[in-house]
């Protein structure tokens, strides 16, 4: 791999703006600092010797920018990750969205899936999964395609189990997907309960009112600009007193709307809009 290969900040700017010129993806206010990492990673990966190669490629092969995109993307995410977020859930949240006759929530930045679905078997097994509509958005259309299939590498299952056991499981975990080979699907009635889209958030707008927003270990991968940004857009997306939860290395203090949310965990960072 070419890691050696510095690609200097002019250089990476110029390879923005051609990505958002020609294929309508902005990461201009993106953290520099961990993009600029995974583009040189993806040009060792590739043998690409020169920012103008790299410019050459994305924009004229389709299938080279489609890994590309994949590449740079973080799609770390695991069913059941951070248990107690998920035990905060249950125990603090959904009692109070029981309380609505439609529950709509939406999950941004929903990767290839694992955090939705394990939202929808905590609502399952609060009877509530039938009054609610789940929205998984993504930029990456490669990912969404991966969630909707419902399908998640059998090689993390026995921690998945765990996870599942330590927010709070009360069933056995296996109760949710059957076995297809190096794979675990989740079952039909939890793929049927998720609506998945493309959305940018970036570039697009408030498209429905949520009771509970969903963004984990997204923000820090952009600058203030943007988190200021994308936190208005999940604030003005949201009912009056709806929930929002970030991941647990995320902030609202440096925010402009900081004001506008009360905490109601300090560990797993739920937060509820205030009326």
């Amino acid at each position: 791999m070419n890691l050696d290969y510095e690609l200097s900040t002019s250089e990476l700017e110029e390879i923005l703006t051609l990505i958002k010129l020609v294929h309508g993806y902005d990461f201009t206010n993106y953290a520099q600092t961990s993009l600029k990492r995974r583009v040189v990673r993806c040009m060792g990966l590739s043998h690409i010797r020169t920012a103008s190669q790299l410019r050459f490629q994305l924009a004229n092969d389709s299938t080279f920018f489609a890994w590309f995109l994949q590449s740079i993307m973080v799609n770390v995410t695991e069913m059941f990750r951070d248990p107690p977020f998920y035990q905060n859930i249950r125990e603090k949240v959904l009692p109070i969205l029981a309380s609505y006759p439609i529950i709509k929530i939406w999950h941004a930045g929903c990767s290839t899936g694992e955090e939705v679905y394990s939202m929808a078997i905590l609502l399952k097994e609060a009877n509530l999964l039938e009054r609610c509509r789940l929205y998984a958005t993504d930029l990456n259309p490669a990912n969404l395609e991966n969630a909707r299939q419902g399908l998640v590498p059998v090689q993390h299952l026995d921690e998945y189990a765990e996870s599942y056991r330590q927010a709070g499981g009360q069933r056995d975990f296996s109760d949710y997907y059957t076995r297809q080979g190096n794979h675990i699907q989740m079952h039909k009635t939890l793929r049927d309960s998720i609506l998945f889209a493309q959305h940018n958030l970036v570039t697009d707008r408030v498209f429905n009112e949520f009771q509970l927003v969903c963004c984990r270990n997204v923000l820090i991968y952009f600058n203030k600009e943007l988190q200021n940004h994308v936190v208005r857009l999940f604030h003005d997306s949201l009912a009056s007193l709806g929930f929002l939860a970030i991941g647990p290395k995320e902030s609202l203090l440096f925010t402009d709307l900081r004001d506008q949310f009360a905490p109601i965990t300090t560990d797993t960072k739920i937060f509820r809009r205030i009326r």
